[in-house]
């Protein structure tokens, strides 16, 4: 028998988040009526993850489900939910929650104009579609948009899917987004870049050398903010930042690559960073900046000296230093 204020639930989109989203529904008892897929890696990802639940048309999905979760790209969620709405699908009183991180309640403007609820639920979490996604799940914070009012039942859906739910301002919903892409998508990159100049000067297995250095500059990133910054920027070295930068342009222009962008934004911007937390001093910012200026390095350092023998040879030895690291 099914427990008090158990929930037929449509899944629109069995793509990696869908599937997954729909699985921890369906633990919490609720019932999945139906699962919308097109391709044959969503039809797979259904059978694996919602089991028995039946493929079906997505206005079909609508008619039968008290709580519509619309798991489509952002791009496509707008036109999906006017499409519906023209199509009168909508229905007084039913949840309509979307996973887009980018967008609030504002996009489910036909559905709140139908008598529907509109609900935004973002899991803050990358998702493989597999199973071991439910597990992360309960290590993970939900954005979550909704009326005042309603916003104890978007909680709720949340908590009953065994993550934490955050409340994210309407008008913050981009910002927020782009937070959470701009640390994870770029990591990735950062991680495939860094393992490729390790693979191209011999290392076999890069992922080796770099995955106990990355979990713990992340752990310590997280646990202690920018006082966590090292390295040769942080530090002033004027001379490494430069010689890094000459080998990653002539790297580049062998391999038509894109390291050197990366590595020149990011070197900036730790530049800044370090410099307002007291690392740098302000011609040491001065310094690094024109090194990571076109045509601006030169591997001798800002004395000339080429090297980086002691104390004596750092520009603004007498600042404060940032800890030892690569």
């Amino acid at each position: 028998m099914a427990k008090p204020g158990r929930l037929g639930v449509g899944i629109i989109g069995a793509g990696k988040v869908g599937a997954v989203l729909g699985a921890a529904l369906r633990a919490a008892e609720h019932a999945v009526v139906g699962v919308s897929a097109v391709s044959d890696a969503s039809r797979e990802r259904a059978d694996a993850l919602l089991p028995g639940v039946p493929v079906l048309e997505i206005q079909e999905i609508v008619e039968r489900s008290e709580l519509v979760l619309l798991a489509v790209p952002d791009d496509a969620l707008a036109g999906l939910v006017n499409g519906l709405a023209k199509l009168g699908a909508w229905q007084p009183g039913q949840l309509v929650a979307h996973t887009s991180g980018r967008f609030g309640v504002g996009v489910l403007h036909p559905v709140r104009a139908a008598g529907s609820v509109p609900l935004a639920l973002h899991p803050a979490m990358t998702f493989t579609g597999m199973s071991l996604d439910l597990t992360r799940l309960l290590d993970c914070t939900f954005g979550v948009t909704a009326d005042a009012a309603m916003l104890p039942i978007a909680q709720a859906l949340v908590v009953e899917m065994g993550a934490e739910p955050v409340a994210i301002a309407e008008g913050d919903r981009t910002l927020y987004h782009a937070a959470l892409a701009h640390g994870s998508n770029h990591l990735v990159t950062l991680v495939a870049q860094a393992s490729q100049l390790l693979r191209d000067v011999g290392v076999d297995a890069p992922e080796r050398m770099l995955g106990p250095l990355l979990r713990a500059t992340l752990e310590n990133a997280l646990a202690s903010g920018e006082s966590a910054l090292t390295g040769p920027v942080a530090r002033g070295d004027v001379g490494t930042v430069a010689a890094h930068a000459e080998a990653l342009r002539e790297y580049d222009a062998g391999s038509q690559g894109d390291v050197l962008e990366a590595y020149l934004a990011m070197a900036r911007a730790t530049a800044r960073r370090a410099e307002s937390r007291g690392l740098l001093k302000a011609d040491q910012l001065e310094a690094i900046r024109a090194t990571l200026e076109p045509g601006g390095t030169d591997s001798s350092g800002p004395e000339g000296s080429g090297t980086d023998n002691g104390p004596d040879s750092w520009p603004g030895s007498s600042g404060p230093r940032s800890p030892e690291g690569p």
